[in-house]
């Protein structure tokens, strides 16, 4: 048995996994037949962390009271970091879980999100989308995911794109250069979108752009200098919530290549060799951080330990990668 073997059993294990894990593993790294995986991820919804986040589910469709930030929120208060409670990150969250959009469950809440829930920003409906890129983004993948027709939002991303290929959050405040954490979030919701509608030139040509931003750069190099952008890109997070890293940039980047049949680009390789030298003695991979503020609860051990969904996504990383 090698060790990517004992790995793969760690991620099976029925007592101490997931449902969440368990399907992912089976499609992505066994290449199970899908009548086989179809029936683990039907658990998510009613066992697991996938049924927990879904007791939390307010009784109008919301988390938390909010949108983006919970109802008790007190803006410029002393609470540490930026709470996860609310809708929008509850929604991503069900999203990587693999909770199934075609539910009755799923169906019923997307309409209740749709009635009762506001931005906080001006008291936009939900569907329609807030003014960041980064948080619209993370709305469109959500919403094609659960079957919302997004197109509106897509195009408006679409229309804000920087001269540098990518995205950024504080271009409202002038900023000019494109940012790697917002780049990714919006080059997920149009991956999604493609996905699900077939897409449009203009936005494969858009999301060509933002591939580019991050490829010219190594997935976390500054262009001007070489040097990386920021040293937090190195290691891995959980969940990502709207940070990146460079094991996220890569699964988009598999992702992408499923989509379209793609080979790898060379200019990755570094990255690659990132996730390789971070992997631990027993074959898994450590959570090295995780966003500061308050959740409905962890899915993982702790800073330090061995993460199951860093080890998923790396190994399928690496599966890809390697052919």
């Amino acid at each position: 048995m090698t060790d990517t073997d004992r790995v793969i059993d760690w991620l099976l294990d029925p007592e101490h996994s997931d449902p969440s894990i368990r399907w992912q593993v089976m499609r992505d790294l066994l290449d199970a037949p899908p009548a086989d995986w179809a029936a683990e991820r039907a658990r998510v919804e009613t066992e697991g962390w996938g049924a927990r986040l879904l007791s939390f589910e307010d009784e109008d469709g919301q988390w938390a009271g909010g949108a983006h930030f919970p109802a008790d929120y007190v803006w410029g208060g002393d609470e540490p970091g930026q709470p996860w409670t609310s809708t929008s990150h509850s929604l991503a969250q069900l999203r990587e879980l693999g909770f199934d959009p075609t539910s009755d469950r799923a169906r019923r809440m997307v309409e209740l999100i749709g009635a009762n829930a506001h931005w906080e920003h001006d008291n936009q409906p939900y569907w329609e989308g807030e003014v960041e890129p980064c948080i619209n983004g993370a709305l469109v993948a959500n919403g094609t995911y659960f079957g919302v027709d997004m197109t509106p939002v897509v195009v408006r991303l679409l229309g804000e794109r920087l001269e540098d290929g990518g995205w950024n959050c504080e271009a409202e405040n002038g900023s000019v250069r494109a940012s790697f954490h917002t780049t990714i979030n919006v080059l997920e919701g149009l991956l999604e979108h493609e996905r699900v509608t077939g897409g449009t030139p203009e936005l494969r040509e858009a999301r060509v752009s933002g591939e580019e931003y991050l490829l010219k750069r190594s997935l976390f190099r500054r262009l001007s200098t070489g040097e990386p952008a920021d040293e937090r890109y190195l290691s891995f997070l959980h969940p990502n919530r709207w940070h990146y890293d460079v094991l996220r940039g890569l699964d988009y980047f598999r992702a992408s290549a499923t989509l379209t049949g793609v080979a790898p680009d060379p200019r990755l390789n570094e990255a690659i060799e990132c996730v390789r030298s971070r992997r631990l003695g027993d074959g898994t991979w450590p959570l090295d951080w995780n966003p500061t503020g308050r959740t409905w609860f962890e899915v993982d051990d702790g800073e330090g330990e061995p993460s199951r969904w860093v080890t998923l996504r790396a190994l399928r990383v690496l599966r890809w990668w390697d052919g």
